[in-house]
């Protein structure tokens, strides 16, 4: 595909500038396509025989809630596995979505899931061992599971280590100000590892 700013502002025939043949596949996962292009997708993928559609949002300038409203819809019209994670590292397996829930489960890719152990040092409890059972799409997981041994479970400590781990490493989203969260998305992606940090010290 194209890249968006080499293409005109508006596409009025998507279908010149969509590649001849796809491989054969399930599920197809668009990121960085030019919005008339992103709004055709259904239908093409659908041609070509896949079941299913993932959009990460990690801006809300390249997906629109207008756009993503559109396109739910046209999925839906055409039978169409769908999921738009805002961010990525938010995608859960989900009921009737057999096939995006076979991706997150079976490729262990979508919101993080850790298992941690700990020990007791000099009367603190701190973390000794952690295990990543499903990574952030962009892995920045397992970078914040190495930066965690040795950590103090007190949650000053804790919310300070992951913070800092989670900003250390190159996150896909934005830190532009999404108008429907009223945050930057890169925030999100670091509340969700602080919880799932949290959920597995629990």
């Amino acid at each position: 595909m194209q890249d968006p700013s080499r293409l005109p502002v508006f596409i009025d025939t998507p279908e010149k500038y969509m590649p001849r043949k796809l491989p054969e596949a399930d599920l197809c996962i668009a990121s960085g396509l030019h919005k008339d292009l992103l709004l055709e997708l259904p239908h093409y993928l659908q041609k070509f025989g896949i079941k299913g559609l993932i959009v990460p949002i990690e801006d809300f300038v390249e997906v629109p809630s207008g756009l993503r409203k559109q396109m739910k819809e046209k999925c839906l019209e055409l039978d169409l596995e769908n999921a738009f994670p805002k961010p990525f590292c938010s995608l859960k397996p989900a009921d009737g979505k057999p096939i995006i829930s076979r991706f997150v489960t079976e490729l262990k890719v979508g919101r993080p899931l850790l298992e941690i152990s700990t020990v007791d040092r000099d009367g603190y409890e701190v973390i000794d061992h952690v295990i990543v059972r499903r990574s952030a799409p962009c892995g920045s997981t397992w970078y914040v599971a190495r930066k965690l041994i040795g950590v103090g479970t007190r949650r000053e400590n804790l919310y300070d280590a992951v913070a800092k781990a989670h900003h250390s490493y190159p996150c896909t989203a934005s830190m532009n100000i999404d108008p429907e969260l009223k945050e930057p998305i890169l925030h999100v992606g670091g509340h969700i590892i602080r919880e799932e940090v949290e959920n597995a010290l629990k």
